[in-house]
């Protein structure tokens, strides 16, 4: 059946041909666009209109069997009720003098649905408020935990500078004590190399003196030694 079937079917019952065919694009001109706006338009007894996401994925062409990325996109999708799904299934059989759908309770319409929708979209909107307050706290936390890293990372790597700073002053307070001592035992040895020296020489120099005064005395006795020998000669 199509469209001009469908109007023809419900011409006897709505008054006209052009009424009936008034009143199917009327019903469906509103569930397209309440499906297109995102509201889930339901009808008991016979099923329930709605717009779903369909996220970004990979398919086989199936001709030749090559990968293709399909991007992400809508579509509307069509639930059957329980009460068309009995008659089809033949669980139920089709009333012969009244309508297979019966009128739906007043508000189970487009308004009821669209009420469901809006409890469904505040579901949602809650629903994604609470992620994006626990992403913003994982983030906030994430944050804080690599500030605190980045933190204790440069307070070792300034105790590290430090420690080789006081090592570098330390091994230049080790070479500048051992230079001062250096130099404050050569000047003690010098020190006291000077005064030997000196007593050295002042030792010499008075035996050197007495060994001239000795000398005369040895010439003496030379002369007496002569004198004796010319007095035995003339004897």
């Amino acid at each position: 059946m199509n469209k001009a079937q469908l109007v023809e079917a419900i011409a006897d019952k709505v008054g006209g041909r052009q009424q009936a065919a008034d009143a199917v694009d009327a019903v469906l001109d509103a569930i397209v666009r309440a499906v297109v706006s995102g509201d889930r338009v339901s009808v008991t007894g016979f099923g329930s209109f709605e717009k779903v996401d369909r996220p970004a994925r990979y398919a086989r062409n199936p001709q030749t069997g090559e990968r293709v990325r399909v991007k992400k996109t809508s579509v509307p999708r069509f639930r059957a009720g329980q009460g068309f799904k009995d008659l089809v299934s033949g669980s139920k059989k089709l009333p012969k003098n009244d309508v297979a759908v019966k009128k739906a309770p007043k508000g189970s319409l487009t308004g009821g649905a669209s009420a469901t929708v809006k409890k469904a979209a505040a579901k949602k909107a809650t629903a994604t408020k609470a992620a994006a307050k626990k992403t913003t706290a994982k983030k906030a936390t994430a944050k804080k935990t690599t500030a605190k890293k980045t933190t204790a990372a440069a307070k070792k790597a300034t105790a590290k500078k430090t420690t080789a700073k006081k090592a570098t002053a330390t091994a230049t307070a080790k070479k500048t004590t051992a230079k001062k001592a250096t130099a404050t035992a050569k000047k003690t040895t010098a020190k006291k190399a000077a005064p030997a020296k000196k007593a050295t020489a002042k030792k010499t120099a008075p035996a050197k003196k007495a060994t001239a005064k000795k000398a005369p005395a040895k010439k003496s006795t030379a002369r007496k030694t002569t004198a004796k020998k010319a007095t035995a000669r003339k004897k």
